[in-house]
């Protein structure tokens, strides 16, 4: 296949349009740096764009035709939106999938503590991270607390110019060099990566009480004294807490505190040919398929896009792609149009077709050795088609038939979309998996399609502005057309 540089195809306008999306993107991820934040920002998007909560349909008993536009969230942490096309929903949809979810560092249950003068919080890295690249980086805490009365407390430290930011310590050079002799997988150990958050110890004394007083207590209260500066960084971090948020320690047990890189999405290159930030696998194809969905006006067939938590950790839960979540969705949709049945809902569903859209690898020049060129990604070379995902020898994967995929160029061509063809990597070396294998258990045609990322994974990634605004062109086109 030839494989054609994007920008040397566009016009002066459509550079400007790259740029354009590239800078709306870029304020996406920094609205939206945990699954909770994401779907906040694109419920109000789609709020905006005349999109109706399922959940009010429902209890006013609604109807939904052609035309209407209708959103359904899940806890907080998964969005499926549907535009009512022409054609009976029983024919099938046109679908884009992605997650919300990325790598990062929770904080766990029971997590504060005091080591030798610092105050620490526990965490538990989620997803697939190398645990080295966490150390020493400016961190932030993003997350609700919820206490026992339902009250929701909304903690987001570390982002703006006057806040104070986090970090987990490393050993230094000069001591570091049995460190240096470990595998990179042990360097730094999971129970390591605990974060520093303080290092003042709070003031017990009252400097109002008279030295006659002092020494009358001082016996008595000796111990207590003792007891309360063991832990007085921690005490003066529960303090703040108290003070800033009305938390207490035992609310942590009801928390969900995401860790995550502290700093906002940038520009990259002399050129600002690409994009530097946190979390964009895989919420660069979330923010296409919602930027897709917003412009596309009159579908023939039902356009649907879901954006789902947990893909990181394998989909589970019931915001992950393996709930019932979006099946039970299109029943509600169905319903409230006048044609559900069983029968009807599998129809629909095998009938569907859908790009999983997810992030793959970018070919990376410094570690040339990993891949295969003829069948790679190219940064800045257009959106990314990968027949199949999976490890090795295909495991876990979702494999498209031949024909999706002929249909799927001859679109592309069409609405004049730069793509490319890929594999993540050398079919020995590893691999990866996206939620496409889930949605095609229902018979549905699917395959993965998004936008190729260099350092997937790491706290900051990388994509080219060209990449991103093709995907969103190729979304676009897809749902246009009546599969």
């Amino acid at each position: 296949m030839n494989q054609q540089n994007t920008w040397n195809r566009y016009s002066d306008k459509q550079v400007k349009e790259t740029d354009k999306f590239a800078e709306a993107y870029m304020k996406f991820l920094n609205k939206g740096k945990t699954e909770r934040e994401c779907t906040d920002e694109i419920v109000n998007q789609i709020e905006d764009a005349g999109y109706v909560e399922l959940e009010k349909l429902l209890k006013k008993k609604e109807t939904l035709k052609a035309g209407d536009k209708v959103y359904a969230v899940c806890m907080n942490k998964a969005v499926a939106m549907f535009h009512i096309g022409k054609e009976d929903l029983e024919e099938g949809m046109n679908i884009l999938g992605a997650h919300i979810d990325s790598p990062r560092l929770d904080i766990k249950q029971n997590p504060l503590y005091e080591d030798t003068g610092f105050a620490m919080l526990d965490t538990h890295y989620y997803g697939g991270i190398k645990k080295y690249q966490w150390v020493t980086l400016p961190l932030a805490i993003h997350g609700v607390v919820i206490k026992k009365d339902g009250t929701t407390v909304i903690v987001n430290v570390g982002e703006k110019e006057d806040d104070p930011v986090f970090f987990v310590s490393d050993l230094l050079v000069h001591l570091s060099q049995e460190q240096m002799e470990k595998k990179a997988s042990k360097v730094i150990e999971g129970e390591a990566l605990d974060l520093i958050v303080g290092n003042k110890p709070i003031k017990f004394e009252d400097p109002e009480k008279d030295e006659k007083k002092k020494k009358e207590d001082k016996e008595d209260s000796a111990n207590d004294d003792k007891a309360a500066a063991k832990d007085a960084v921690k005490k003066g971090i529960l303090a703040i807490l108290k003070e800033t948020y009305d938390m207490e320690e035992d609310d942590f047990c009801s928390a969900e505190l995401e860790v995550v890189p502290a700093g906002k999405a940038r520009e990259a290159g002399f050129d600002r040919s690409m994009i530097m930030a946190y979390g964009q696998d895989d919420r660069v194809c979330a923010y296409a398929s919602l930027a897709a969905m917003l412009e596309v006006k009159a579908p023939e067939k039902t356009a649907c896009c879901l954006l789902v938590d947990k893909e990181e950790i394998g989909s589970v839960g019931a915001t992950g792609m393996r709930s019932k979540f979006f099946e039970n969705t299109v029943a509600e949709v169905m319903n409230l149009m006048g044609t559900y049945s069983e029968l009807s809902l599998r129809r629909c569903l095998s009938r569907s077709a859908m790009l999983s859209s997810d992030v793959s690898s970018a070919f990376d020049p410094t570690y040339a050795a990993c891949f295969d060129k003829k069948n790679v990604a190219y940064l800045g070379n257009g959106m990314v088609f990968n027949k199949f995902t999976g490890s090795r020898g295909k495991s876990g994967s979702n494999d498209a038939n031949a024909e999706y995929v002929a249909e799927i160029r001859k679109i592309m061509d069409e609405g004049d979309v730069n793509f490319q063809t890929a594999e993540l990597g050398k079919v020995d070396l590893g691999g990866g998996g996206t939620i496409a294998y889930i949605l095609s258990l229902y018979g549905m045609r699917v395959i993965d399609c998004g936008v190729a990322v260099l350092n997937m994974h790491a706290p900051w990634e990388v994509t080219s502005k060209a990449d991103v605004y093709e995907t969103k062109r190729g979304y676009v086109a897809f749902l246009e057309k009546s599969l």
